[in-house]
């Protein structure tokens, strides 16, 4: 996600019958991930594994909504060389449509190689995200449509049937207190869930972001968009800025009971978490929820309940993070 160089555009908020028929499409295309129940405890939460998707992440909900919605004689075109591109390539084979994804010329070979093996139609081009979303933008100018990772409506209504989900998962949980943390990138699954628990009021949903990365937090605060400092971090998946004007930040404000940050070492002690006493594999993004509530960020509120929101972590990337010691380790 990033800062870009146009206008910001018009999103409307998603309405009751586009998340009610994200449900359906969800619902027909893709098996309710599992919930490893744990303890339901700040130190032992449950686990809604998104990690278990077929393409790895939460995103392929959202991906499939807003093709689903798409215009049927429009092209569609995004950029992204992760998990959202990973999610539409997965909805363009479930849907019959075709896709263009735009990467950049340094975009990983693994994920690359992934996308052509589900068939999208991609572009490399350019030497940064950057260059590559504003070659994406130039093609929905001149008559493609444009599928934003967050900033839609029905991206945000299919990452919002996570909740829809936990509603039969967690069974005689929600008559009580339950609290339900989600990593933040641009919003949109915490936009979805925030949406979800709206008429639940004993659900609580409390976000959490990279310290390195706070686009999100920042612009709740100010009351709009501010581009901020992006640093190196775990989470990839929740790095960069916003999109002028994106309707997840309002979402965020008023159904997000909380926003929180986690430090690169509270992200990487989740990973060894999950890994080493759940059996969980987990990227960065993945672990957030986990990593706030294991470092005390999140004040304990009825059954806890962590999204692992993906699994699309290099091999080397996830042996560097398991081989540093836990603290207390012999």
């Amino acid at each position: 996600m990033t800062s870009p160089p146009w206008p910001a555009r018009s999103v409307a908020v998603p309405t009751a019958e586009e998340m009610r028929t994200a449900w359906r499409l969800v619902a027909a295309h893709l098996a309710p991930t599992p919930v490893d129940p744990g303890a339901g405890t700040a130190r032992e939460p449950a686990l809604k594994l998104e990690s278990l998707q077929p393409t790895g992440s939460f995103k392929v909900r959202g991906a499939l909504a807003a093709l689903a919605a798409a215009p049927p004689r429009s092209p569609v075109v995004t950029a992204s060389a992760g998990n959202h591109a990973l999610g539409l390539a997965f909805a363009a084979r479930a849907l019959g449509r075709e896709v263009t994804v735009v990467v950049a010329e340094n975009a990983s070979p693994a994920k690359v190689r992934l996308l052509r093996r589900l068939g999208v139609d991609l572009v490399q081009t350019g030497a940064c995200y950057d260059d590559a979303e504003a070659y994406a933008r130039r093609l929905a100018r001149d008559g493609a449509h444009y599928i934003s990772a967050y900033n839609d409506p029905h991206v945000i209504a299919g990452q919002s049937t996570v909740g829809r989900e936990l509603d039969a998962q967690l069974g005689g949980s929600l008559g009580g207190p339950v609290t339900v943390v989600c990593g933040v990138g641009g919003g949109g699954l915490a936009a979805g869930l925030g949406l979800w628990a709206a008429d639940r009021p004993q659900v609580r949903v409390i976000g959490v972001e990279a310290a390195a990365s706070t686009a999100v937090s920042t612009a709740v605060a100010a009351g709009r968009q501010v581009p901020v400092d992006v640093g190196p971090t775990l989470a990839d998946g929740m790095a960069g800025n916003i999109e002028p004007g994106s309707v997840t930040v309002g979402l965020v404000a008023r159904h997000v009971d909380r926003l929180v940050t986690v430090t690169e070492d509270e992200i990487g002690a989740a990973l060894r978490y999950l890994a080493g006493e759940r059996g969980h594999v987990a990227e960065g993004a993945g672990a957030a929820a986990v990593a706030a509530l294991l470092a005390g960020k999140v004040t304990p509120h009825g059954r806890m309940v962590a999204v692992v929101s993906g699994r699309n972590i290099t091999l080397r990337a996830l042996a560097a993070v398991l081989a540093q010691p836990r603290p207390g380790a012999p």
